[in-house]
């Protein structure tokens, strides 16, 4: 992985991470995030916890919020989904994720892992919170960063 946030991705490669995301939520009321940071502390499954009620992304109404959370430093990323998600989805679903972003972010894909990482999260809050009219983009789907 680089070593600094801002080298993560670039720009356009950004914009493909937000369109994906874009497109993912159009199908769902559930919401998906991704936020990069240098350092997780060394616990990056807290600091993805922290990061979740940082940006408020447990305040949605059907708890159906994704966090893709990502520690340049160490080189690793957590998938933090809210207890709606989690309630529902196979027991295996966030490993199987996991495991594809990790496949791609190896090679050094890291605009690829995320976007295969967002549309298979989108797949499943599609299939369990589809979109209905009345729904809106309860968070924002640009990318934070720490």
């Amino acid at each position: 992985m680089p070593n600094h946030v801002e080298d993560f991705l670039t720009q356009s490669e950004e914009e493909a991470v937000i369109e994906a995301i874009r497109i993912a939520e159009s199908n769902t009321s559930g919401e998906i995030r991704v936020h990069i940071e240098r350092s997780s502390n060394n616990d990056a499954t807290n600091r993805a916890l922290e990061v979740f009620h940082l940006l408020k992304m447990d305040n949605t109404k059907l708890q159906n919020a994704v966090l893709i959370y990502v520690a340049v430093d160490e080189k690793t990323f957590v998938i933090y989904g809210d207890k709606g998600i989690n309630d529902v989805v196979a027991s295996d679903f966030w490993d199987s994720t996991k495991n594809l972003i990790q496949s791609h972010f190896k090679n050094g894909n890291f605009k690829q892992g995320l976007v295969e990482g967002i549309i298979k999260s989108g797949e499943q809050l599609k299939k369990y919170f589809p979109y209905h009219d009345s729904d809106t983009n309860e968070l924002s789907n640009e990318i934070s960063k720490g």
